[in-house]
């Protein structure tokens, strides 16, 4: 697999350094938000394996899982206040629909996912760093291989006809919600792949593939900053010796880690993001049945549908008819349909999952969402 016109982690970094992380905030900023919260999924597992050696020897979910314990494990030791949370810890499979789940309902600040690549061909070979795109770059040619690969998992789950209505990363047109969701997150998303791509190249595996964008369902559905990384490929007999040996994956745990660290203290110290406020009433008529919106500021229960970064105007055709209060949190805005019970929440979730994939029932408590 050759990518093209991939992105240059350097030129990213700088760029990044001047428009994502402005001046610091002063130390006693009582509203700065820290990097409280990180998932880490460990791409495949169970009946899935993933990639395989040539001689059958080696699954890639075998060293997906390890990379992720390890990390998981140096970010737990090095910052004891941060919460770890592991989209498995053990041989199990895990559908992409749970793993996106995982990081939504426990609000995650950052999303990895750890992957081996893998090709046809003995030659290709390196890391690679993947966050949201779509297809309308030479890249999504490009990496579409990689696309199939990691999307493929959804055929082995017992309802991906429902679960994933309407999802195909070559069909532009089941990308309705695209450009919206990938915008909310994807400076964040691209810092942190930066990151990544700079220390892995001091790590064992010393070829980049670059930074790519790609329709990848776990990215999509994660409403937080989230890159997937491929650490090597299964298919390089250099890769794969370097996979095999867990020293090598303990230094590429190593790396993945200083990679946080870079991206969690730019975070702490430039993000000035105040408590989850709504911005206003919604009250028009659609599909959510006339339900009556509490006024700014109170309490009460919902769906939220999506998060985005930007505020959609009442009516827009992205609510699907359905009346839709927006939530501010942060630099972000909380798509919500309200609704006066924790019954009626979980009763509109059952009907709007098949509208909303990444929807959930929600609890709205002194101006902060969390889900129920």
């Amino acid at each position: 697999m050759k990518t093209r016109h991939h992105i240059s982690g350097m030129a990213v970094l700088s760029l990044l350094l001047i428009f994502l992380f402005p001046a610091p905030l002063s130390a006693d900023s009582g509203n700065s938000l820290r990097l409280k919260t990180v998932v880490i999924d460990a791409g495949h597992g169970g009946k899935d394996p993933g990639c395989v050696s040539r001689d059958g020897r080696v699954l890639e979910k075998t060293v997906n899982l390890d990379i992720a314990r390890k990390l998981g494990a140096k970010i737990s030791a090095y910052y004891p206040d941060v919460k770890v949370i592991y989209t498995r810890t053990t041989d199990v499979f895990v559908t992409l629909n749970n793993r996106a789940d995982i990081a939504n309902r426990n609000n995650a600040d950052l999303f990895i996912s750890i992957h081996v690549n893998a090709s046809t061909s003995t030659q290709p070979h390196g890391f690679s760093t993947h966050i949201l795109g779509n297809g309308k770059s030479d890249n999504f040619s490009a990496n579409m291989d990689v696309c199939r690969r990691e999307n493929s998992v959804i055929l082995l789950e017992d309802d991906y006809t429902t679960d994933y209505q309407g999802f195909n990363p070559e069909d532009p047109e089941s990308f309705i919600f695209f450009n919206l969701m990938q915008s909310a997150f994807y400076e964040q998303s691209l810092a942190f792949a930066a990151e990544a791509d700079k220390e892995m190249l001091k790590g064992p595996v010393k070829h980049s593939r670059g930074i790519s964008q790609d329709p990848l369902w776990v990215l999509w559905r994660t409403g937080m900053p989230a890159v997937l990384v491929e650490v090597g490929f299964m298919s390089n007999a250099s890769d794969l010796k370097i996979l095999n040996s867990a020293t090598n994956r303990d230094a590429i745990a190593q790396r993945l880690f200083n990679a946080f660290r870079s991206f969690k203290a730019k975070y702490d110290a430039s993000l000035d993001f105040t408590a989850g406020q709504p911005v206003q009433d919604v009250a028009h008529t659609g599909q959510g049945g006339g339900l009556s919106v509490p006024g700014s500021g109170e309490d009460g229960y919902g769906v939220q549908v999506f998060v985005l970064g930007k505020r959609l105007q009442p009516g827009d055709k992205a609510f699907k008819g359905y009346d839709v209060v927006p939530v501010k949190a942060g630099n972000v805005y909380k798509y919500i349909i309200k609704v006066s019970s924790a019954d009626e929440a979980r009763s509109l979730f059952r009907k709007t999952r098949k509208t909303f994939p990444g929807s959930f029932p929600v609890k709205i408590e002194n101006g902060k969402v969390s889900a129920l």
